[in-house]
């Protein structure tokens, strides 16, 4: 972009922002003719994707910032008044918000909620922070239209989002999705309103215990073995950190309320919107669990927990000898296998089994949980990667008339689902679910790590991979736009060593077959940038940009028999095969 036009956009951005920090920011770099940092505020606008929007704090278009929130929600809200006409006359459209422990998180909610006052939408809002999954609760709890929950997840502290639901509690999808984009992208007039006016008005109320003590019986409900917990309950030591987040208040009452033993980590209690005691705020990275292992390994503790600053993803370690610190770090894949294990053979041994029983996952998690449906007799839908899509498969399960009851849904992202009233990943129920499973385990003389093995020895052993890289700046889209082109006109005949025996190209919405150039065959998910090579060995790699972040990423899932060496010998067979492949994605990532 021209230097002029990146001035002009600065100097509208400035005549248009009502936040006296963020007008600043950019009237300072505009005083300084800071060329680079203006044309990286100001070259594109952040973009409302199907999520959202997610990006760094600060002045400027490509930036989160008041003026951005508030032009998103104005969106939002003409949609919803398409969508609901009926509603939209009659003055009973409503809406709920809740947000995290973000930097200027309570500042956007509530620039949100003026916005849908304003357009005649009556707006619930909690009075300080709370979780994701509680939202997706209250919007079904309180027969809302739509909801927002803003948060960035676990993206590093500079960075803040906002996430849409529809009005059965999951994140936007087609059709609406797009018509949500459509009406921001066409926001020229913002509407506003006063908090005082809205509060007289009747079109905004605080909500609190009106949510979070149905919600936190409803997480209690959902468990398999009340009993069992009652008894024994004290033969658990759990050590729990929220990361500074919003998990603290529901995980240590659900818990707690139980009789089970939590520690808290006391240094990562309390909210803080600069995580200052993890590099990454991420319970995927053992680096964030140090301080929860170090108390875990002190106090004796069987599990250690951690939830992000959403409290949407659970990450757990237990003990394990040999390991660094006496603990080992289980990830998404393996905790989301244990929990399908338990959950299908809680419902088979209180005789609660459905007819039909399903679970979901995404298409970039483990294979192994397609075996453990099966060994249970169940189905295991696959659906594309986030966790709107596992909701989805949820829904449709209701009314489509198949017969098939969804009793869990999961990702290898550290996101679980164990109860239908919410519909997004919600590490609370998780949590408590967990803490059941760990001491169901004990009653039989296991740990977890002992359960897993023997998963290992029924389903074969699943070991996976994960790469990532960053393409930030104006250039980045082009270049992950280009390794994925390069990948569809070129695709590999092997990876690392092993044949590739089909493609399954998700944009295109079709399998290719290496092997037989004029095969093609329907694929039945919806479009999207997703590259699958199966290879003959059942390896399956997967490579997607990223839809929330400027990266490109890679997954492989990898099974290796035990029948043949036993356990430790498949293990070594995997590893093998899947640093070959970690090789070869380096290589094209230019590593």
């Amino acid at each position: 972009m021209e230097k002029d036009a990146v001035f002009e956009r600065a100097r509208d951005y400035i005549a248009k922002e009502g936040d006296p920090h963020f007008r600043a920011e950019v009237e300072e770099l505009l005083g300084k003719e800071d060329w680079k940092e203006l044309e990286d505020r100001f070259y594109r606008k952040l973009e409302f994707g199907t999520g959202g929007l997610r990006g760094v704090i600060g002045g400027g278009y490509n930036r989160m910032n008041t003026l951005v929130v508030k032009s998103a929600t104005q969106g939002l809200a003409s949609y919803i008044r398409k969508a609901f006409p009926e509603k939209a006359r009659a003055g009973t459209l409503k809406a709920v918000i809740a947000y995290d422990s973000r930097h200027y998180s309570i500042e956007f909610a509530e620039a949100a909620a003026l916005i849908l006052a304003a357009n005649g939408v009556t707006t619930y809002l909690f009075s300080s922070m709370r979780p994701t999954p509680e939202l997706s609760y209250a919007v079904r709890e309180l027969g809302c239209d739509t909801g927002i929950v803003v948060t960035a997840s676990h993206n590093p502290p500079q960075y803040n989002g906002y996430k849409a639901y529809w009005n059965d509690g999951s994140q936007v999808i087609a059709p609406h999705d797009q018509g949500i984009i459509n009406e921001v992208n066409a926001v020229t007039d913002i509407r506003e309103i006063t908090r005082l006016e809205a509060i007289s008005r009747g079109l905004l109320e605080i909500i609190d215990s009106r949510i979070d003590e149905p919600y936190q019986a409803m997480v209690r409900s959902r468990l398999f073995r009340p009993d069992l917990i009652k008894a024994k309950a004290g033969e658990v030591k759990i050590v729990y950190t929220p990361l500074h987040g919003t998990g603290a208040m529901h995980v240590e009452a659900v818990l707690g309320s139980l009789g089970l033993k939590v520690i808290t980590v006391p240094e990562q209690r309390e909210g803080d919107g600069d995580f200052p005691t993890v590099s990454f705020p991420n319970p995927e990275e053992a680096a964030a669990l140090e301080l929860a292992v170090k108390l875990g390994r002190e106090a004796g503790a069987d599990v250690v927990m951690a939830t992000d600053p959403d409290a949407d993803r659970l990450g757990i370690a237990v003990p394990a000898a040999g390991s660094p610190g006496g603990f080992t770090l289980l990830t998404g894949n393996q905790l989301g296998s244990l929990l399908a294990d338990y959950i299908f053979l809680s419902l088979k041994e209180t005789g609660k089994m459905p007819a039909k029983p399903a679970m979901a996952n995404s298409i970039v998690t483990t294979g192994m949980q397609k075996r453990i449906a099966a060994f249970y007799g169940a189905e295991c839908f696959e659906c594309l990667t986030g966790f709107k899509w596992i909701a989805d498969i949820w829904r449709r399960s209701e009314s489509d008339g198949k017969g098939y009851t969804v009793v869990y849904g999961t990702e290898e992202s550290y996101g679980y689902l164990v109860e239908p009233e919410v519909r997004d990943k919600d590490a609370v129920s998780a949590a408590a679910m967990t803490a059941e499973m760990t001491l169901y385990w004990r009653s039989k003389g296991k740990s977890l790590l002992d359960r897993l093995e023997e998963l290992y020895g029924i389903c074969g052993y699943w070991q996976e991979l994960g790469i990532s890289k960053y393409f930030q700046g104006p250039q980045g889209p082009a270049v992950m736009k280009g390794i994925m082109d390069n990948y569809r006109e070129n695709p590999p005949k092997t990876l690392g060593g092993i044949p590739v025996e089909k493609v399954r190209d998700i944009l295109e919405s079709v399998w290719k077959f290496p092997g037989e150039p004029g095969r093609r065959e329907p694929v039945d998910l919806p479009r999207s940038d997703v590259l699958q090579f199966c290879l003959a060995d059942g390896t399956v790699v997967s490579a997607r940009p990223s839809g929330t972040e400027p990266k490109i990423k890679f997954y492989a899932s990898c099974c290796a028999e035990t029948g043949n060496g036993g356990l430790e010998a498949a293990k070594k067979e995997a590893a093998r095969k899947l640093e070959a492949i970690r090789k070869e994605i380096r290589s094209v990532l230019g590593e």
